[in-house]
């Protein structure tokens, strides 16, 4: 009897990837039954889940909707959106550590958690602004306490990015040429992965092995990319020349006043990759594990501009 896996953010780029790789599976498709969990069952995303899957609410707002959806559950896929309010860290961390919770209560054998680096722990107090991490860490360090088989998915910096936010695109200059600009050094490595495309190789793994991969991290990219060949990637993929530049601290800050009550999220998170590494001081390493173990071939960054390409207009 299939046993049922459910799958948080499931509407989004990662519980998404999960679902669709599992459903195309042809062994996890007969090990799970997948149980979609979503905040709003009535969206278009969920309508169109709710032809291939079971669909119900779920709100870590609201622990009786999470109760309801985790009855009966085996396995979860368990995900946080980000709060960048001033109790940011709390907000999101109490998410998680409610749909663990409630995992426990309900029964659940088996919890996949989607986390991030401690990066105030890895940089010794040195950056406290990357809260949306902080908080995901705080929150798997507890999900390791509880009595339930766990294992995570920590994923790299997503190649969606480049698309669905201005401030990854490169700008163009008044000389022709597309500007990425950073404060930091063209040789800061990036782990890209495409998060829609290939989330669900590494969850996957860990579903086709729990107790293998049980307690494990999944350091999750195809590959680390620094700035400089991130923008000669996307020159080759977009026949237009795109450099990167690197511009004082203060000037970048300003490139960022859009971004209300995210500048130090950003400054903080670029410095921290450069001085300590995304997954930390062995990043290449947990990278390269991460890829060796992953349930499926990945898309490099040049695979995935080619099917989804860059716009520079």
């Amino acid at each position: 009897m299939s046993k049922i896996l459910a799958v948080f953010g499931a509407t989004g780029q990662q519980g998404g990837s999960v679902i669709n790789y599992v459903l195309d599976d042809p062994v996890l498709s007969q090990k799970y039954k997948i149980r979609a969990i979503t905040r709003d069952v009535n969206s278009e995303k969920a309508k169109q889940l709710k032809e291939k899957v079971e669909v119900v609410e779920g709100d870590v707002l609201n622990r009786a909707s999470l109760e309801i959806a985790l009855t009966g559950a085996n396995t979860v896929f368990a995900m946080t959106t980000p709060s960048f309010g001033p109790d940011g860290l709390g907000i999101e961390y109490n998410s998680g550590k409610t749909i663990a919770d409630v995992a426990v209560e309900k029964g659940a054998e088996y919890i996949i958690f989607s986390t991030l680096p401690p990066v105030k722990e890895i940089s010794g107090g040195k950056y406290t602004k990357i809260t949306p991490f902080d908080a995901k860490a705080k929150a798997e360090q507890y999900i390791r306490g509880l009595p339930i088989k766990s294992a995570f998915y920590l994923p790299g910096y997503f190649m969606e990015n480049f698309h669905l936010q201005s401030l990854f695109t490169p700008q163009e200059a008044s000389d022709g040429t597309w500007v990425l600009a950073r404060h930091v050094s063209p040789k800061t490595q990036f782990p890209l992965i495409d998060a829609v495309g290939d989330t669900g190789k590494f969850v996957g793994a860990i579903l086709a092995e729990t107790d293998r991969y049980e307690g494990n991290t999944f350091c999750a990219a195809t590959a680390l990319y620094s700035l400089e060949e991130i923008v000669a990637i996307m020159s080759k993929a977009t026949g237009k020349t795109v450099v990167y530049k690197q511009i004082p601290l203060e000037e970048f800050k300003k490139s960022l006043s859009f971004m209300v009550g995210m500048v130090d999220f950003y400054v903080e998170g670029f410095s921290y990759m450069e001085e300590f590494g995304y997954c930390g001081p062995d990043s290449k390493d947990l990278v390269a594990w991460a890829v060796a173990n992953a349930r499926g071939r990945l898309s490099t960054f040049e695979e995935y501009l080619e099917a989804h390409p860059l716009q520079l207009i």
